[in-house]
């Protein structure tokens, strides 16, 4: 068989309703990734494992849970892990990524025939839509000379944060970025789960200038694709690693943590314009299916399946749920959490919520937390979510189908007794089944807890 090329394109922490496609109401916004979605397909309920950059990236590439590739943090995968590159290599495939390059490790064991660093080309810091074009083209020209078919990660750095015209961007790169569209505080729009305050829309405004510049990328790669004449034996998958650097997005176990914007694009295979709206996907799932899709065997002991079948038009009814997980923050800093959601409900347990210790992430270094901050001091319900922010609950139970932006933490009322008994049995089994080392903990904390209002 005529073996497809693989372009998978990943944004940095980018929300799953940011796009124009998914929801958001900023007229033109991502241009780009809209028209992705319209040539091939879109899930509604797609995941990433864990909310946040290295291990998400690490779950994608070997199909396993972070406690099983062994990188729950920023650190690298176990020496004995199989990562999809390296069987790629295997059948023939001419492998390359393009930014983001550290965040695989350790690199002997992604097996990159090219490995591209995009921040220090053009001051544009892994932001400059051009350099992705560029090196894009430049590889898959070369897999056509070698007669071969390719495997491209391209991973833009946006719109992680610094945002495009931050006063964090002059901190930390001396300079603005370019950017050609500029977004103003009273155009964006403010989600749920954040405070509507004036700090908040500028930081808001930044970020949406970074997302519409994320969106001029995936452009650039797609035309580098459309011009090397490969695009009609192309599978192309676009997601994000993660939701936004924001309070109560990335590194967390909320629906907007992980929910991620996956699409798919696969001409011939794919109806153009669906929308799966029934199944969950997530990032243990992602090998698998391009290995299936590629005609190649399954790797053994692996914890996702292929959803190439949904491709094509398919349905696969055990596709109802998904497990997600949280470990450690670039700074270092443990904070287990594990979460089992479905289409209504997600309960999350917080391991290291005890009322003392007090969450740290990448998020509060903005303006926006700072702005919650100062609001709290004469706001009592903004003083509440900060203070749930920084400590949390053992336990939350949402429905998500109501309340996406986790508002209203159900745990204690008595009518939802049964889902939330259900909901830790589920999640038991799932993390004891996976071999969790958090299982343990949880299940001495379920020991101690009388079944929910009574009921067995």
């Amino acid at each position: 068989m005529t073996r497809p090329n693989i372009l998978l394109i990943t944004a940095d922490d980018l929300n799953y309703n940011s796009p124009g496609v998914a929801g958001c109401g900023i007229p033109g916004v991502t241009p780009n990734i809209d028209r992705l979605a319209q040539e091939g397909i879109r899930f509604v309920h797609a995941h990433v494992n864990i909310a946040v950059c290295q291990p998400s990236r690490s779950v994608l590439m070997t199909g396993k849970y972070p406690h099983r590739n062994g990188a729950i943090g920023f650190g690298p995968i176990d020496s004995d892990v199989v990562t999809l590159p390296e069987l790629l290599k295997r059948a023939g495939y001419r492998n390359g990524i393009i930014g983001k390059e550290t965040h695989l490790a350790p690199a002997e064991k992604f097996y990159w025939d090219a490995s591209i660093r995009t921040v220090d080309e053009t001051g544009g810091y892994g932001r400059n839509p051009q350099v992705y074009y560029r090196h894009s083209k430049q590889f898959i020209e070369e897999a056509v000379r070698e007669d071969v078919p390719f495997f491209l990660m391209a991973n833009s750095h946006d719109p992680h944060r610094p945002f495009a015209g931050s006063e964090q961007e002059i901190k930390a790169f001396g300079r603005h970025t370019e950017a050609t569209r500029h977004f103003t505080p009273e155009e964006i729009e403010v989600p749920g789960f954040l405070p509507d305050l004036p700090e908040v829309r500028k930081e808001l405004a930044q970020y949406f200038t970074s997302v519409r510049r994320c969106d001029q990328t995936v452009g650039e790669i797609l035309r580098a694709l459309k011009e090397s004449g490969q695009e009609d034996n192309t599978l192309v998958m676009f997601l994000s690693d993660n939701g936004m650097a924001f309070p109560f997005a990335k590194t967390n176990c909320y629906l907007t943590s992980t929910r991620t914007p996956w699409i798919v694009r696969w001409p011939g295979k794919i109806k153009p314009g669906t929308v799966d709206d029934q199944h969950f996907i997530s990032g243990i799932d992602f090998m698998p299916t391009i290995l299936q899709a590629a005609g190649l065997p399954k790797e053994r002991g692996g914890d996702g399946r292929s959803f190439r079948d949904l491709l094509l038009g398919n349905t696969q009814p055990f596709r109802n749920k998904v497990f997600t997980v949280f470990n450690q923050t670039s700074g270092k800093r443990n904070y287990p959490m594990r979460c089992v959601q479905n289409k209504k409900y997600g309960y999350i347990y917080n391991d290291w919520s005890d009322q003392e210790n007090v969450f740290v992430n990448e998020s509060q270094n903005g303006l926006t937390f700072k702005a919650m901050q100062r609001a709290a001091e004469i706001d009592a319900a903004i003083s509440a979510r900060v203070r749930l922010f920084q400590y949390r609950v053992k336990e939350e139970l949402y429905d998500f189908e109501k309340d996406p932006d986790a508002l209203i933490n159900l745990i204690d009322d008595p009518q939802y007794g049964h889902i939330v008994n259900d909901m830790r049995q589920e999640l038991l089994y799932t993390m004891s089944s996976t071999y969790d080392p958090v299982a343990d903990s949880f299940r001495a904390f379920l020991a101690d807890q009388t079944p929910k209002f009574g009921i067995h």
